[in-house]
């Protein structure tokens, strides 16, 4: 297996068991929101928001021995969770999809170079 630097804070779960580490990650969240116009006025008179998506880009995933052990496929998992462990909290995005994966190959294992992750819910547990 091919061994690279991590933190081991970033980890991709299943049913609460770790199955891969990631060693960086990027996290972008976006709120739809439009302007509320009432008749007569010039201006918007407020906003409203709408649906907030969340997309985590990872990079250089790696499938723990014992996931890989176990049979587990990358590309077949489905409403998995990413957990992110910073100091004081922990941050778990859930109902989480892969939406691109770049896999890369050499000598002694596979490493996903990046994966493109989005996810139903943001929760922090501090």
């Amino acid at each position: 297996m091919i061994e690279f630097s991590t933190s081991g804070d970033i980890s991709i779960e299943v049913n609460g068991k770790k199955l891969a580490v990631a060693q960086s990650y990027r996290a972008r969240t976006r709120r739809e929101s439009r302007s509320v116009e009432a008749f007569g006025q010039r201006e918007p008179v407020g906003t409203a928001t709408g649906r907030t998506t969340y997309q985590i880009d990872l990079s250089r995933v790696q499938l723990l021995d014992e996931a890989a052990g176990d049979g587990i496929d990358f590309y077949e998992l489905s409403g998995f969770a990413l957990v992110i462990a910073k100091p004081g909290e922990r941050v778990i995005y859930s109902g989480c999809e892969w939406s691109e994966i770049d896999e890369a190959a050499s000598l002694g294992g596979t490493v996903l170079e990046g994966v493109a992750l989005i996810a139903a819910k943001r929760m922090v547990i501090r």
